[in-house]
């Protein structure tokens, strides 16, 4: 750009605008620039070349930005969405104590699981987990959910029995905000499902064939669920029902036994 080719006039209209002269600059960038002087400013202005290129810079920072918090909302969404309750919230494999050669192995599973979740949910590979209470079954249980969701873009979806029967009879009645259908929808849809407390109480004709349909519903569909009871493994079926058991199992279903003391105890008596 040569200086013949600048125009260093000001005309009706910048004045209005407070210029008051334009004066011939250099860039060692973008070459010769008028740079402008206004009556309310001590500094004249500089290349408007550099300036496009810096507010591109900012503009494209700012829509960065913009993404990150954006997916950073929709994970949180994500998360909120799981109903993982808040003390098992963000817990992780590395928060786990595992101190036995079981605990390790469970722990080594769960990490494999968590890790390898595309090949298992291809697979509808489910995980059934038992044993003592206190032994870490919902910790890592709510590990494997975050880490799928956080690592998988995968959809986890956390209940208890009482909480999905609640959930289900809530759908019964002329004032209910959702019908039964998107009720078991919600349950069968996620790419993860943990039911947990199963067998804490006695159930009824009601919660088993509620707890049939779900898991078979999910069975159908190829999709994992991970299931959480303190009561030893072989008496599972008396409490979820034998054909459930049976199709958690299928498919090379993985089947974690937890024993040792319960953590919680050991919290309380130090």
């Amino acid at each position: 750009m040569t200086s013949e080719a600048i125009d260093l006039t000001v005309n009706e209209f910048e004045r209005r605008f407070y210029v008051i002269a334009k004066k011939l600059a250099k860039c060692a960038d973008h070459g010769d620039y008028a740079s402008i002087v206004r009556s309310n400013s001590d500094m004249a202005s500089g290349c408007p070349e550099c300036a496009a290129v810096i507010q591109r810079q900012r503009d494209n920072d700012e829509q960065k930005a913009m993404m990150a918090r954006i997916a950073e909302e929709r994970l949180e969404r994500k998360l909120g969405a799981s109903l993982i309750p808040k003390r098992f919230m963000g817990k992780n494999f590395e928060d786990y104590v595992a101190e036995t050669p079981a605990q390790k192995a469970n722990l080594a599973k769960c990490v494999e699981y968590a890790e390898q979740f595309p090949k298992h949910l291809e697979d509808g590979r489910c995980i059934v987990m038992t044993g003592t209470p206190g032994t870490g079954k919902t910790h890592l249980a709510a590990a494997i959910a975050g880490h799928v969701i956080v690592n998988h873009a995968a959809t986890a979806v956390y209940r208890t029995v009482g909480g999905l029967l609640q959930f289900i009879k809530g759908s019964y009645g002329d004032r209910s905000e959702y019908t039964e259908a998107q009720a078991f929808a919600s349950l069968v849809e996620p790419s993860l499902l943990i039911i947990d407390e199963v067998g804490a109480t006695k159930p009824t004709e009601f919660e088993l064939a509620t707890l049939f349909a779900v898991i078979n519903a999910r069975y159908e569909e190829q999709l994992p669920t991970i299931v959480i009871s303190n009561i030893d493994a072989k008496e599972l079926g008396a409490v979820l029902g034998d054909r459930s058991v049976d199709r958690l199992r299928e498919g090379r279903g993985i089947g974690l036994v937890f024993e040792g003391a319960s953590e919680r105890s050991k919290r309380r008596v130090s």
